[in-house]
């Protein structure tokens, strides 16, 4: 993970101003692990500046995207997009309950060894999402995704 000042400057070097609603997001982008979409770093936002609209947060967490700055992590359960200021290349464990994203160490073989399934492909990034039940869901006693009634019951993905 890269710090708010390496981000900023990054950012001004790359021509961009760093007003204080782009610090707020990069600061929360940067201490909330979690992976959070658009949405939860609005809410974050607004929070201590309230004057901010959720337009300004998108755009800002687009532009940062599409500069390399943060990474864009797919949450493939519920179609969302989350946000990591890891921008190198890891892997993620998916709580199908509670909807924690968290990074994991894995070791993945390279892509060279998939070399016969992937021929004519050029890979430019690997990453593996792993899901299931974090260990407090598991403690918990709640059924895998798919089991139960009511509200616990988890749509397959």
């Amino acid at each position: 993970m890269r710090s708010v000042d390496k981000i900023a400057a990054s950012l001004r070097e790359k021509g961009l101003k760093l007003t204080p609603q782009r610090r707020l997001i990069i600061e929360i982008l940067s201490r909330d692990r979690s992976h959070p979409t658009v949405d939860e770093v609005y809410r974050q936002v607004v929070s201590i500046m309230p004057e901010v609209s959720r337009t300004t947060v998108y755009n800002t967490i687009r532009e940062m995207a599409s500069l390399g700055e943060i990474a864009e992590v797919q949450d493939l359960s519920d179609g969302g997009i989350r946000y990591d200021t890891c921008a190198v290349s890891h892997n993620h464990f998916f709580c199908l309950s509670c909807r924690s994203l968290i990074d994991v160490d894995v070791n993945l073989p390279g892509a060279e060894s998939y070399s016969g399934a992937l021929e004519g492909f050029q890979v430019l990034k690997q990453q593996l999402t792993l899901y299931g039940l974090c260990p407090d869901c598991r403690d918990k006693g709640l059924p895998p995704p798919g089991k139960g009634t009511g509200k616990r019951a988890l749509k397959k993905f």
